[in-house]
């Protein structure tokens, strides 16, 4: 891979002004003047970060890109660091205008409509952290990435999580991917519980399931509702239902 460009050859416009965050603040036409808005002090040239008031977001990120002048956001809630919204542009403008409305604590629909380059990632904010409000959001995301792939295999994994979601007792568990393999946890991230079937979409066309992520040992089916069927027969009798994930302890 070519080494990239100084910084401050590709985005001379932001070295100029001693920070991204500066430049934000400019590019932003007296928009996030009232605005905390603030680089690190390494990498100040390629990274900024913009406060919300809502306590249950995390500030939005704005990165540059190191081999071309494009820049992308990042929004996260706090709880389990999962992305809610992302994008790239190559206007700073409009990353400043997705951060004031990030700022604001305007809806997720709202800060697409107000910069069109944004992606909702599916998942929705959660502020109680319930539970069951949580395994929603993240079948949401789940659901959507599938949709979205861009492989060649996007349209088995897709069928897999769907075939999945239709099953009421996996629905009820918390999702995660490890490998593209899909399995599931009776507590939230940030701390997952391991302890039920794994499925898996083939190269072959066929899906798996297995007691662990890399051999389907319990059966392969030409469907998805097959495996998922079989993935609810083997679920563990006290799995679940699903409780938050508690921070590990440092």
């Amino acid at each position: 891979m070519p080494t990239p460009p100084d910084p401050a050859v590709l985005y001379p416009d932001v070295a100029a002004r001693g920070s991204l965050a500066v430049a934000l603040r400019a590019a932003a036409d007296g928009r996030l003047d009232s605005v905390v808005a603030a680089s690190p002090d390494s990498g100040s040239l390629m990274y900024a970060d913009v406060a919300s008031t809502l306590p249950h977001r995390e500030p939005l990120r704005i990165s540059a890109w190191t081999h071309q002048r494009r820049w992308s956001i990042r929004g996260e809630e706090p709880f389990q660091g999962s992305c809610l919204i992302d994008g790239e542009t190559d206007d700073l403008a409009r990353a400043a205008r997705a951060a004031r409305a990030w700022h604001d604590g305007e809806s997720l629909d709202d800060i697409r409509r107000a910069a069109p380059f944004a992606h909702l990632t599916g998942r929705f904010e959660v502020p109680d952290l319930d539970p069951v409000r949580l395994v929603e959001s993240e079948w949401q995301g789940m659901l959507r990435q599938a949709r979205e792939l861009e492989y060649s295999w996007q349209a088995q994994y897709q069928a897999l999580v769907e075939a999945a979601y239709a099953e009421p007792a996996l629905r009820a568990l918390y999702p995660f991917t490890s490998h593209w393999t899909l399995r599931f946890s009776s507590t939230t991230r940030p701390s997952l519980t391991l302890g039920s079937p794994c499925l898996s979409a083939g190269g072959d066309g066929t899906y798996g399931v297995g007691t662990g992520f890399i051999t389907p040992d319990l059966g392969v089916f030409t469907t998805a509702p097959e495996a998922a069927a079989l993935a609810v027969r083997h679920l563990p009798t006290d799995f679940g239902p699903v409780t938050l994930g508690r921070p590990l302890e440092a």
